[in-house]
């Protein structure tokens, strides 16, 4: 099974571990967008923090994704996206 399945399957677990710490507005973004994705890739997640979140949210959902889909995840927020990679991001990135 290719990781887009299971990042299909494993969807929902996905919205509640990033609900449980503040997160929402879950987008992918990186090779699992673009189809250029091997078993080796990480998932690149871009996402909104609720007011008030701190970094140790951000790296409890990225722990715990990890755990979940059993590779390496990196999570990131729009306010921490480089000037030079943010346009691109954004018009890259889908919902989750």
């Amino acid at each position: 099974m290719g990781i887009d399945e299971v990042l299909k399957r494993k969807r929902m677990d996905i919205l509640a571990i990033a609900s449980r710490y503040g997160a929402r507005n879950i987008r992918l973004f990186g090779s699992m967008v673009k189809g250029t994705a091997t078993e080796s890739s990480d998932v690149d997640l871009l996402l909104e923090m609720e007011s008030g979140r701190s970094l140790l949210d951000l790296v409890a959902i990225k722990q715990e994704l990890e755990d979940l889909l059993g590779r390496k995840v990196r999570v990131v927020t729009e306010p921490s996206l480089s000037p030079y990679l943010r346009e691109y991001v954004l018009r890259e990135a889908v919902s989750l």
